[in-house]
């Protein structure tokens, strides 16, 4: 796995290892039966350091429950990945990136979905060759490309994506990584791959999560690995209303998005100063 420890690919393995972690509870929120496979050799040293940040011996936790949030924010997705596939026009959903996500293969989906994951090309041929004899359960199309290139668009339609049509996409573990212009860049090239009515859902902090004293031993982890927290906005609603999308914000622990498993209060969004998550998800105009 030595190629994919670059910093991008480090959050990937990590989510792998939350995932296969949370398929083996009991009062699991969802059951992914090929994250195990698809956490290399790095995944659980990775886990290993989040849980030692996150919960540290004889302190009171004062970071964000990652593994709680990890398993509420899959769901979530699932959940809004899964309805939208209901919809009969609804025929492409797109995962950018795609990273160790197995939805393709460990959910069920319409005979009408076309199913597209962008990743990177290690990334990509990392993922084929652990999940090697497994079908999935969609019509399923990879594109090997970064998100960073000037052309992956056109990688995209070459796969057989249709942009006067429909699509669905998620943007899941991306906006924060990536500096507030180039998420910008990000949200118009998606939406401009986006006919009326397409569907868009991302997760994304707020900026205090970047700067508070509380969040510096979640934060020095990732910065650790190559991958700081770069971008976080108070506004999403806003934020995605400049690109042409109209959605809605949702926290942790927030009717819609709790599952019975956020372990902290829920401040008001007048209040200042204190860490956010928001998932968005909303249609474009």
């Amino acid at each position: 796995m030595t190629d994919l420890t670059a910093a991008v690919e480090r959050t990937a393995l990590l989510t792998a290892a939350l995932r296969a972690a949370e398929s083996r509870r009991e009062d699991r929120l969802y059951d992914d039966p090929y994250a195990a496979s698809l956490v290399g050799d790095v995944g659980p040293v990775l886990l290993a350091e989040i849980r030692e940040a996150t919960f540290p011996a004889a302190r009171t936790r004062t970071l964000p429950s990652t593994p709680d949030y990890n398993a509420i924010r899959t769901r979530f997705f699932d959940d809004f990945l899964q309805d939208s596939a209901q919809d009969e026009a609804m025929t492409q959903i797109v995962l950018a990136p795609s990273g160790m996500d197995s939805r393709a293969y460990r959910l069920k989906w319409p005979q009408h979905i076309r199913y597209f994951e962008i990743d990177r090309p290690a990334v990509q041929d990392f993922k084929a060759e652990r999940l090697r004899g497994v079908e999935p359960a969609v019509d399923h199309r990879v594109i090997a490309v970064d998100l960073t290139d000037d052309d992956w668009e056109a990688e995209l339609v070459g796969a057989g994506f249709d942009p006067r049509l429909p699509s669905t996409w998620l943007l899941e573990g991306l906006l924060y990584y990536i500096p507030e212009r180039d998420g910008r860049r990000m949200l118009d090239r998606v939406a401009a791959l986006c006919a009326p009515g397409s569907r868009v859902a991302a997760d994304i902090v707020n900026a205090a999560a970047l700067t508070l004293p509380d969040m510096r031993g979640l934060l020095e982890v990732f910065a650790g690995w190559g991958c700081p927290w770069v971008f976080g906005s108070d506004r999403p609603e806003e934020l995605f209303a400049d690109h042409g999308f109209d959605v809605r914000a949702v926290q942790p622990g927030e009717e819609g998005a709790d599952y019975g498993r956020w372990p902290d209060p829920v401040p008001p969004r007048d209040v200042s100063d204190v860490r956010r998550v928001f998932f968005v998800h909303g249609t474009r105009r």
